[in-house]
């Protein structure tokens, strides 16, 4: 018996429960399967590489090809069916197909073309009571359509870093509210609190506190709502421990490295407020070492942020003008260059 290949494209922007129902219906019924995922940057800032990323992480028997320059029109025009069909025999080359799946009306014409079994499926969207344009300009209200790894990436993930008492836990906890969302504690304070012996704690310790806020951090990313607000990171741990041991465990400073690229937004809170002294700091002189030492690893890392001062109203204001600027996925040097 011949291998039956199957064929499906989209823009999968974002990936839904219906291009998922797409693909695994076609999975079970073919011995193979390729999907066409175009580039489209006029519907949606989230890249095709991202896109790409996401069925091949689900279904990695998946053959992916990443459409970067196929036919962005739409529509049941003659004009507009040759140039798809185009696109795929003569331009991509795919040919020899035994079966097509789509829920579009295209699903006609490109199974004619291919010479393919038209198998096109939930055109009343029983499956998907919803459309793509839909979860586009509300994602996070139709998250219930959104496999877990979909809706984390559409997540704007802020970190806050700065010493220790520049109001980062505050800010972060009042913006959470302000956006009706989440927010990531710290959890070196709570693990200091019991584990600490003399105010110290070891650099394995200090390890340890990087992948428990890690996994905690990427558990609350699924019960966002738009925006995760991140108190510190494996950055600030890893800058605690050259402060406290003059080194760092390799582990932590791969997950520092890690953190390096993970956060849409860095924000450095200044230490230009009023030092808090609890018993788990270790004095405002400190505190302003800490601060030289996060903004020369920062430099160092190239990693790009923006600073905060003033009062806690103040670095609200100035991160919620900031927000309002940010498309995530998008270059953020032209909303904030200077003019000229």
């Amino acid at each position: 018996m011949s291998r039956t290949r199957g064929l499906t494209l989209g823009k999968f922007a974002p990936l839904h429960k219906g291009h998922q129902f797409l693909i695994e219906t076609a999975l079970a019924e073919v011995d193979e399967l390729t999907a066409i995922i175009y580039d489209c940057p006029e519907t949606t800032s989230v890249p095709l590489c991202v896109r790409a990323g996401w069925i091949g992480k689900l279904y990695p028997n998946v053959r992916l090809v990443e459409a970067w320059d196929g036919p962005v029109e739409v529509g049941d025009t003659p004009e507009i069916r040759k140039r798809h069909e185009d696109y795929i025999l003569k331009h991509l080359n795919l040919r020899g197909f035994t079966h097509f799946y789509s829920n579009e009306f295209y699903g006609e014409h490109i199974s004619v073309a291919l010479g393919a079994i038209n198998r096109t499926l939930d055109r009343r969207r029983a499956v998907m009571p919803v459309s793509g344009t839909e979860i586009r300009q509300k994602p996070f209200d139709f998250r219930e359509y959104l496999h877990p790894l979909v809706y984390r990436d559409l997540i704007t993930n802020v970190v806050f870093l700065g010493a220790p008492s520049t109001g980062k836990t505050t800010l972060a906890a009042k913006l959470a509210q302000a956006y009706e969302s989440v927010w990531m504690p710290e959890y070196g304070r709570e693990y200091w609190a019991t584990h600490q012996v003399n105010r110290r704690l070891s650099a394995a310790q200090l390890v340890e506190i990087a992948e428990v806020h890690l996994a905690r951090e990427e558990s609350l990313l699924q019960q966002s709502n738009r925006y995760l607000f991140t108190d510190t990171n494996a950055f600030t741990t890893y800058v605690f421990s050259l402060y406290y041991h003059g080194t760092a465990a390799p582990e932590l400073s791969a997950l520092a490295e890690q953190a390096a690229s993970r956060y849409d937004l860095v924000f450095l809170c200044e230490p230009d407020i009023p030092y808090d002294a609890t018993p788990d700091r270790s004095g405002d002189a400190n505190r302003q070492v800490m601060h030289k030492r996060i903004v020369c690893e920062l430099a160092r890392r190239k990693i790009p942020y923006f600073p905060l001062r003033g009062d806690l109203d103040a670095r609200a204001g100035q991160v919620k003008k900031v927000l309002e600027n940010f498309v995530k996925y998008e270059n953020l040097l032209p909303r904030f260059a200077p003019p000229g």
